[in-house]
């Protein structure tokens, strides 16, 4: 990827120079896909109890990838106790907008590699899909963005806009450094809009546009009945049980239909706009599988909704707030 001739003018938007671009992507897309194959190859793991340095590994290496498409500025960006950030940019479109390019390059655990039908962290295409952890979440978002860049440079010379990119290195784990990294590098990062890739197409051949996804609020309950263990056969029964308690506090928290039963909850959601209600319709309509996800998949068991059950469903997945309970443990303190 050697870097393409630059200057210090805004590319034109028009058909032609797009239709350039695209001609230049498909003619290096084989090159896009065996970088991919580099940053997948690296276990970049931000769990705790992973090895660190393979997530720096990965950091520096997509550093290196924003420098040979002809970024500037590219630096490894770090926060106390807190895996590295990738950023680049590139500021020679005077009067045009500035866009902000998110995604991470950090993953998840593989989980019992067993279980997999190809290692991991070795990728291997197959079925037109490449398989392999982080080959679509997230380090194909970084490629979207590097393609995009370098397509357009090489084609065009300079970019249509300005451009500055960030690659997270914890999303995975929490993000748990975020807000106060985005509070710290406040200037650097300003920008007119934020383009981010860590979504999902409905399917394969066909673009979608997320605007918008519902947040993510963590709370931790813990329940006490007793100071010390006692034993089942003398006292079950007539003392507190802890997880009892726990599985009775949470039966109550949702409707029999899966809707949130705290009192007041769905007071400011806003409803769907009348532009929101057709894009609601075309997903019931080009989903009739509703009740999957954007890649097809329904959860094991379950039947596909139809009629109301199949709008509230789509509907709820766009808006509505959710709950989900993750993970239960007892303990005996002795």
């Amino acid at each position: 990827m050697a870097n393409p001739t630059q200057q210090d003018k805004a590319a034109p938007v028009d058909d032609g120079a797009i239709q350039k671009a695209l001609a230049e992507y498909e003619k290096n897309q084989r090159t896009y896909l065996e970088e991919l194959k580099k940053l997948v190859r690296i276990p970049s793991v931000s769990f705790e109890g992973f090895d660190k340095q393979q997530v720096r590994k990965s950091g520096e290496a997509t550093c290196d990838l924003l420098r040979r498409i002809g970024l500037d500025n590219v630096q490894l960006l770090e926060m106390p106790g807190a895996h590295p950030y990738a950023y680049g940019e590139w500021l020679k479109a005077p009067g045009r907008p500035t866009l902000l390019l998110y995604a991470h390059h950090d993953v998840q655990p593989a989980g019992d590699e067993e279980k997999w039908a190809t290692k991991p962290f070795e990728p291997v295409e197959k079925d037109g899909r490449l398989w392999g952890r982080g080959a679509a979440d997230d380090k194909a978002g970084i490629l979207v963005h590097v393609a995009a860049i370098q397509s357009w440079l090489k084609s065009a010379g300079s970019l249509p806009v300005n451009v500055k990119i960030i690659i997270e290195g914890e999303e995975e784990a929490g993000s748990g450094s975020l807000g106060d990294f985005l509070r710290k590098h406040r200037k650097m990062l300003q920008a007119d809009a934020i383009v981010l890739t860590d979504t999902g197409n409905f399917e394969t051949g066909l673009p979608s546009i997320t605007t918008a996804l519902r947040g993510i609020v963590v709370v931790n309950v813990e329940v006490k009945a007793l100071k010390q263990p006692v034993h089942s056969g003398m006292w079950g029964g007539p003392v507190p049980d802890a997880a009892m308690a726990l599985s009775k506090i949470l039966s109550r928290l949702v409707n029999d239909d899966g809707s949130i039963a705290i009192p007041g909850i769905y007071d400011k959601v806003k409803p769907l706009s009348d532009s929101e209600h057709q894009g609601a319709a075309f997903r019931r309509e080009a989903l009739p599988q509703a009740g999957r996800d954007a890649r097809g998949r329904r959860p094991p068991g379950r039947p596909a909704p139809v009629g109301d059950e199949l709008a509230a469903a789509v509907d709820r997945r766009q808006r509505h707030p959710g709950q989900l309970a993750q993970g239960r443990a007892q303990h005996h303190r002795g």
